[in-house]
């Protein structure tokens, strides 16, 4: 029996814009950029347009990349070739993608180019054309990166940028390429900011009470200390 692409729901709380984003004359935009807290969808969204996209033959190929940090490790300590290195951080990309896709076809597509990995570092010098481009965990990149990723966008291709700002695991927080990108790009004709809240979460219901207790804490903890005597 043939292998079909299996369809699939997007998130109830995905809005109209972004789900007719890589839709062929949709829309004049050609990137997205995503800011959205733990458990809001955002990563299985994209991975969902980038699917659709290739399926209705609006691109060539889906191509994956996210920046390889994690709890302080660098992709030379890990064992093996560059895709299993990469392979623990592009982990939940691969599950969105076996949610939608049979294992048979995605295998075949690894192995044929059409789903590609592309670690973050390796894209310089790339045109992307006629494809489907998602960085994934951006809040980790730094500004000059994030500028190299979108400036590989070529013809008939679609740019989605994922992320939370929340969650920037790099030394200096005020490092980040997603929280410069979006100030710097708001208004730019092309490019769409959208950003969710905790009230987007869908994952397990306990997760948006986690959300906002941390954000209760965070926000606690950045409140300025009153002075002696007052």
């Amino acid at each position: 029996m043939k292998s079909k692409i299996r369809k699939f729901p997007f998130p109830a709380s995905i809005c109209g814009e972004i789900r007719t984003f890589g839709r062929k004359h949709a829309t004049n935009v050609r990137a997205k950029i995503l800011n959205a807290s733990a458990g809001s969808g955002k990563t299985y969204t994209a991975i969902a347009l980038a699917v659709r996209a290739l399926k209705e033959k609006h691109v060539k190929r889906i191509i994956l990349t996210r920046p390889a940090v994690e709890a302080g490790e660098k992709l030379g300590f890990l064992p093996g070739d560059m895709k299993e290195k990469l392979d623990p951080y592009l982990q939940p990309l691969y599950d969105a993608l076996n949610d939608m896709i049979p294992p048979a076809k995605l295998q075949k597509y690894i192995e044929e180019g059409t789903v590609q990995i592309a670690p973050l570092a390796y894209m310089r010098g790339r045109t992307l054309d006629n494809a489907f481009v998602i960085l994934d965990e951006a809040q980790n990149t730094t500004l000059p990166q994030i500028k190299m990723f979108l400036t590989r966008m070529g013809r008939n291709a679609k740019f989605i940028v994922t992320g939370d700002v929340t969650q920037i695991d790099l030394p200096r927080r005020s490092d980040s390429g997603l929280t410069r990108a979006m100030e710097i790009l708001r208004g730019v004709e092309g490019i769409g900011i959208v950003e969710f809240d905790r009230r987007d979460i869908v994952r397990h219901p306990l997760v948006k009470q986690i959300v906002e207790a941390f954000d209760r804490s965070a926000a606690v903890e950045a409140a300025p200390a009153p002075e002696n005597g007052k």
